[in-house]
């Protein structure tokens, strides 16, 4: 099979073969609805989701709605998120961020992109995240993982996230969006790693212009 030449071609043949290779390809964080996984993303910002997840049983226990959490004391939210990074101001914008679900939009999670990055901690890859993975939306998160399997690649040669996203969403199909990028983290953590990449073993090795 001849080589993609364009990035567009090489997208989506990264697309096929990883569908093939992460075909039961699900979000890490756990959750069981849109507030839940917007909370936990909000609290995956430079934490692991293991991490993540130890603590949100606990939290969401506590507070299972926007309403619970907007009313929360700071020291008790604090309590629970301690074992993550920068667990003070994530407690802060949670809360915040429940409090605007409340005021703004009934306790219910939005699926705009302007009401989203519009709530504490929300950037465009968390409201891509929840609105891909929890709302059945177009969203493609660019992640680390994301941007530097992107740029291996040649899709782009931005090096900011959102404009690595708005150049690769022409490439993806709308709906598909959300699970090209699931599938290419799960590929830059168990494949394509950062310091040690494993090319002998990558289902991209024939076609990737960065290949070793």
């Amino acid at each position: 099979m001849a080589k993609p030449r364009s990035p567009k071609g090489r997208a989506r043949r990264t697309h096929e073969r990883l569908a093939e290779e992460y075909p039961d390809a699900v979000c890490e964080l756990d959750h069981v609805d849109a507030f839940e996984l917007l909370i936990a993303t909000i609290l995956s910002a430079q934490a692991t989701d293991v991490g993540v997840n130890k603590v949100t049983p606990a939290l969401f226990a506590r507070y299972p709605d926007a309403e619970s959490l907007a009313g929360a004391e700071l020291e008790e939210v604090e309590a629970i998120i301690g074992s993550l990074g920068l667990y003070r101001n994530k407690a802060k914008n949670i809360v915040r961020c429940a409090a605007r679900l409340v005021e703004r939009h009934g306790g219910q999670v939005p699926g705009a992109m302007k009401d989203l990055t519009a709530l504490a901690g929300v950037g465009r890859k968390t409201a891509n995240v929840v609105r891909s993975v929890a709302l059945d939306l177009p969203g493609l998160p660019v992640d680390t993982h994301v941007l530097r399997l992107s740029r291996l690649l040649e899709l782009t040669e931005e090096t900011d996230p959102v404009k690595v996203e708005l150049e690769l969403n022409p490439m993806i199909p709308a709906a598909e969006r959300g699970v090209f990028s699931l599938r290419m983290i799960l590929h830059g953590r168990r494949v394509c790693i950062a310091r040690r990449p494993q090319c002998d073993k990558c289902v991209l090795n024939d076609f990737c212009p960065s290949v070793r």
